[in-house]
């Protein structure tokens, strides 16, 4: 058993600053009090699992640690998903409270006003703490179960990677329903330092943070590229600046330390607890994902990297417990001193914006239009987003663009639409009857 993070930073130093909300500070003290009636409210539930859907605020933050205290699951949804998305993740996890943007929940800001705190509790490192779904490389969401401790052994090791204390300040505009935003939230907690949390990514609001005391932030390129685009030179109270999601082009993050930014090109993923690997500060040049975080081990095997360690998930809701080696599907080499580089993500994977695309989903969203008779989505570059998703469509009568992608708009979120539409003839295949997406996308490029 272990003490609850926000107790211990409550207990320990109840007047240091805890968190930043819109321009308030609250103490630990405060952070703590908030928990303690999330607690009682989760106790008063009789609830074993809570989903949640809600946009970055103060009571997130909240639940979030609540949860933990209470022996409670919680599962958090994408605010981005289309309402079409909803209820099959919903029918998987089953039996549960709902909070936020779902149907027949309770509001979020209002469930836990009233009820009366209790006292923390001693957490298990061994019980599951969050819930998140991942689509994996078959596109069909599958919800990783991620222990308290897995949390807590990512926190302590980013921690000691990225050199933070208790005079640290961490800007959150990542997502808490995304497994970066949780763990900057954890690792705040653990080290107890000041969560500066943004409601999400506003380029001119991150600017201002980064100039005015924060210390550390996460990002990925996109929002790099967008935060460069409207400053050019940066305070050197900033000590770190953790940059994953996906690939990073060299250029932009040598355009970020000249503009006096250190960023750390990171490596991770949600079954991982977030991070997996990262440069070090004062050893950074952008040309590989860095090294394995403290107590995480990798390793490569036929080109496909491969990852276990303290951090990893329990394993997928519904499927036979994690054991020994994870396999990411990611394709990727260490280099002379055991540094990773990332070639390619999950096989088919779509990163654009720093989220992630499984082609089957698109696909099986556009082949449910009755005149779409077969398709095939693969990644095509994008300035401002990195990737984004083209689709060759075959179609048994003529349709417009604009009716695929509202007929996709219907059914996926908005990230996961494609930007390009080609009607082809026919797909190419392969020996063993698959898509030939090389092939595919060469005749693209040469159509694009």
């Amino acid at each position: 058993m272990t003490e609850c993070p926000v107790a211990r930073a409550a207990r320990l130093r109840p007047d240091a600053p805890a968190l930043i909300w819109e321009g308030r500070a609250s103490t630990y003290r405060d952070l703590d009090a908030l928990v303690r009636s999330w607690h009682s409210a989760l106790l008063a539930s009789g609830a074993r699992r809570a989903v949640v859907r809600s946009e970055n605020r103060p009571e997130l933050v909240g639940l979030l640690h609540a949860a933990a205290r209470a022996g409670v699951e919680l599962a958090l949804l994408n605010t981005r998903l289309a309402e079409a998305e909803l209820p099959p993740l919903l029918d998987r996890l089953g039996p549960a409270l709902r909070l936020g943007a779902l149907p027949g929940a309770a509001a979020l800001e209002a469930f836990a006003a009233d009820a009366r705190p209790v006292a923390p509790t001693p957490l298990d490192p061994a019980r599951i703490h969050t819930l998140l779904f991942t689509s994996g490389t078959t596109g069909r969401p599958k919800a990783a179960q991620l222990s308290i401790g897995a949390h807590h052994a990512n926190a302590h090791a980013s921690i000691e990677t990225l050199r933070m204390d208790d005079g640290s300040s961490y800007l959150c505009n990542l997502p808490l329903f995304h497994v970066g935003g949780i763990a900057t939230a954890v690792r705040c907690a653990l080290a107890g330092a000041t969560l500066v949390l943004h409601r999400r990514f506003d380029a001119a609001a991150t600017a201002e943070a980064l100039g005015s005391g924060v210390t550390h932030a996460s990002l990925v390129a996109t929002t790099l590229q967008r935060l460069l685009e409207i400053r050019d030179r940066f305070s050197d109270t900033v000590r770190a600046v953790l940059v994953g999601g996906g690939p990073a082009p060299m250029a932009l993050l040598a355009r970020a330390r000249a503009a006096g930014l250190p960023v750390l090109h990171t490596y991770g993923f949600t079954e991982a607890a977030s991070q997996v690997t990262a440069e070090r500060p004062g050893d950074a040049d952008g040309a590989t994902a860095g090294w394995p975080l403290p107590g995480v081990e990798v390793r490569v095997s036929d080109g496909e990297i491969e990852v276990r360690g303290p951090t990893m998930m329990l394993g997928y809701l519904g499927e036979p417990p994690l054991s020994g080696w994870f396999r990411t599907g990611d394709l990727g080499e260490l280099d002379d001193r055991g540094r990773l580089v990332v070639h390619a993500r999950r096989s088919d994977l779509i990163v654009s914006g720093g989220e992630n695309v499984y082609p089957a989903e698109v696909e099986a969203a556009l082949l449910s239009h009755p005149q779409v008779d077969d398709c095939a989505v693969l990644p095509w570059p994008d300035e401002q987003l990195g990737q984004v998703g083209c689709a060759a469509v075959v179609v048994r009568r003529p349709i417009g663009e604009n009716e695929l992608r509202d007929h996709c708009r219907a059914r996926l979120a908005a990230f996961k639409v494609p930007r390009r539409f080609t009607i082809v003839d026919a797909l190419p295949r392969n020996a063993a009857g698959k898509t030939d997406r090389p092939v595919l996308l060469r005749f693209l490029q040469g159509t694009g």
